[in-house]
C-alpha cells in the first residue's frame, strides 16, 4: 500500500527524474557543480567521495550507490586511484565513449541528474528529505534500483532507437526506486515519505486518501487506528510533521491542483468534490496554501505548459 502511496503522490505533485549526463573515467579525478533543487548522482561502477555545502564529512559512495542532494549550494567529488594530480571531469550529456571504456577495470562510471518538481512536489519532498541522502546500492532493498541504475545506463550508452525516451522513463524509475530503498535503509525525518511507512497510522491515512471530501474529525481518524484522539493527534504530528487534519487540508489541495492543471472543470465543482461549503471557502483555503487564486493557479500553469513561440 505504501508503495501505491507513493506513486499516487508522484503523479500528484508531478515529481520526474530527468538524466542530465555522466562521466566514465580512470585514474585520479574531480568533478564540481553547482546544485539548485534536488539533483541526483549514481555511481554504476567504481568509487566516489562526495562532498557538499553544509554536510560534514565527505560521504563514500559504492557501486550501485545514489547520493539526493537536497537544495545544497554545492557538490565536489573525486574518485581514482594512481599518481599525478586528479583530472578535472565536466559531465558530459552525451557520454556515449562511456560504454567503450566501461568494462575495463579501474574505471568510475558516474551518472548524474536533477528531480523536476511542481512548486506542490518541493514543498513535500525538500522537507521530506535530510541535506544529502545516501542510498546504498548494497542493501537487499535496493535489488530494483541497482537493476534500474544498470538498465539506465544501457540505454545512455547503447544508442539504439527510441533512447532518448527510455532514458526518460528509465530516469523517473530511477528515482522511484531510490526513495522506495531509502525509505526502508533510513531514519526518516517528519513528512510525507515517514507518514506512508508508518504501518500503526495507516488506517487513518487510507481514509483520508480515500475519501478526501468527508468531513474527517480526530474522533474518527483516531478510532480507525484505535488511539485516544489526543494519543493520535501527537503520534501522527510527530510522524507527519503537521496536525492530522491540516494533513488533509494540504492533501485536498494538492488533489486540487491536478484537477486545476489537467482538466477544464469549474472551480465550483472541484470546491464540491473536495468537501468544501461554496467555492469561496474553497479559494480562501486554495489561496491560503498555494498562494494564488484558483483560476490564476489554472491560468499560469497552463500558460508555462503551452510551448513557446
Amino acid at each position: 500500500m505504501a508503495g501505491d502511496q507513493l506513486s499516487e503522490v508522484f503523479d500528484l505533485v508531478e515529481v520526474r527524474g530527468v538524466v542530465s549526463g555522466g562521466f566514465a573515467v580512470r585514474g585520479p579525478w574531480v568533478s564540481r557543480a553547482a546544485v539548485e533543487g534536488l539533483k541526483f548522482t549514481a555511481v554504476v561502477s567504481g568509487r566516489a567521495l562526495l562532498t557538499a555545502e553544509g554536510v560534514e564529512g565527505p560521504i563514500a559512495l559504492e557501486p550501485g550507490d545514489v547520493a539526493i542532494l537536497n537544495n545544497r549550494a554545492w557538490l565536489r567529488m573525486e574518485g581514482g586511484t594512481g599518481a599525478g594530480p586528479r583530472r578535472e571531469i565536466v559531465p558530459e550529456e552525451d557520454f556515449t565513449s562511456a560504454r567503450l571504456i566501461g568494462a575495463e577495470r579501474d574505471t568510475d562510471v558516474v551518472v548524474g541528474g536533477h528531480v523536476d518538481l511542481n512548486p506542490a512536489g518541493r514543498a513535500l519532498l525538500l522537507r521530506a528529505l535530510p541535506p544529502v541522502a545516501h542510498v546504498r546500492g548494497s542493501a537487499r532493498a535496493a535489488t530494483n534500483l541497482r537493476g534500474s541504475l544498470h538498465r539506465l545506463f544501457d540505454e545512455v550508452t547503447g544508442d539504439r532507437m527510441g533512447s532518448a525516451f527510455a532514458i526518460r522513463q528509465h530516469g523517473q524509475l530511477l528515482l522511484l526506486e531510490v526513495l522506495r530503498a531509502y525509505v526502508d535503509q533510513a531514519e526518516l525525518p517528519p513528512g510525507w515519505l515517514r507518514l506512508l511507512t508508518e504501518e500503526r497510522l495507516r488506517p487513518a491515512l487510507d481514509l483520508i486518501h480515500a475519501d478526501p471530501a468527508r468531513p474527517w474529525g480526530l474522533r474518527e481518524l483516531a478510532g480507525a487506528v484505535a488511539m485516544s484522539r489526543t494519543s493520535f493527534a501527537e503520534s501522527f504530528r510527530a510522524v507527519a510533521g503537521v496536525p492530522p487534519l491540516t494533513y488533509l487540508s494540504r492533501w485536498r489541495m494538492l488533489l486540487a491542483q491536478r484537477a486545476l492543471r489537467d482538466g477544464d472543470v469549474p472551480v465550483a465543482s472541484v470546491a464540491a468534490d473536495l468537501g468544501y461549503a461554496s467555492a469561496s471557502a474553497f479559494s480562501n483555503a486554495f489561496k491560503r496554501e498555494v498562494g494564488e487564486s484558483p483560476l490564476r493557479y489554472r491560468y499560469r500553469v497552463r500558460r508555462e505548459r503551452s510551448p513557446q513561440p
